[in-house]
């Protein structure tokens, strides 16, 4: 079984900073060969990718709305993957999921991820 614990939410004001984990387990999940991603959900609104790392850590996505402002990053030794987010506005306020794809390629679509967080609430107050 996987596990995947995010965590490092919190409340913020404008213009501050947070930084997420997502620790992975699993007695057969080996955690090099996934493509990891951050998604987030705001009440009423779809989920979205908001950045993804692909396996070896040498691709990246990042939504537009995040780019510049947010970094992903991976450690393939400790099976973590971290979002830092710098520059937070009010509109980045979601529940942020972490996800794992099998395979290299970096996908924005919610199914196309295999597993799942539970989730960590951000708040940005303006």
């Amino acid at each position: 079984q996987v596990q995947l614990v995010e965590s490092g939410g919190g409340t913020v004001q404008a213009g501050g900073s947070l930084r997420l984990s997502c620790a992975a387990s699993g007695r057969t999940f080996t955690f090099s060969r996934y493509t990891m991603g951050w998604f987030r959900q705001a009440p009423g609104k779809e989920r979205e990718l908001v950045a993804a790392i692909s396996w070896s850590g040498g691709s990246t996505y990042y939504a537009d709305s995040v780019k510049g402002r947010f970094t992903i990053s991976r450690d393939n030794a400790k099976n973590t993957v971290t979002l830092q987010m710098n520059s937070l506005k009010p509109e980045d306020t979601a529940v942020y999921y972490c996800a794992a794809r099998g395979g290299s390629r970096v996908r924005a679509g919610v199914r196309e991820y295999d597993y799942w967080g539970l989730g960590t609430q951000v708040t940005v107050s303006s």
